[in-house]
């Protein structure tokens, strides 16, 4: 049997129909660049990150689709949900319903409908 691992997830793809649309909505909402990148032919749009962070990016539409329904993440929202949630509407997107906050001084979390059509979770730690 192996030993845990320190952090479940490793890297991340959330897929796009419109590449660049995407990677815009991303770098406006969240306040960030992500770094373009060609792998094996296969655009990708980086998010910032230094290890042992776990990674990820957007890639343009392969096999995956962009979706609400599935597999769920949650993106670094700080400072906070509320201002990506500013953000989110004039860059494109949707906010799908409003900030939560969570048990045991967990943070806060919220949901976006990104300009794909995926549904994307947002946390941060503080939200003010």
């Amino acid at each position: 049997m192996s030993s845990p691992a320190s952090h479940i997830v490793s890297w991340f793809e959330i897929p796009s129909v419109d590449f660049e649309r995407a990677v815009r909505f991303y770098e406006t909402a969240l306040g960030t660049t992500l770094r373009r990148e060609d792998f094996g032919g296969q655009p990708m749009g980086i998010f910032p990150y230094a290890e042992p962070a776990t990674g990820g990016c957007i890639v343009a539409k392969t096999k995956a689709s962009p979706s609400t329904d599935g597999v769920l993440i949650y993106l670094n929202a700080q400072p906070s949900v509320d201002a990506v949630l500013a953000r989110v509407e004039k860059a494109g997107g949707k906010v799908d319903g409003p900030v939560v906050e969570l048990p045991q001084g967990i943070g806060f979390i919220g949901f976006i409908i990104d300009t794909e059509g995926n549904r994307v979770g947002l946390h941060s730690p503080t939200n003010g």
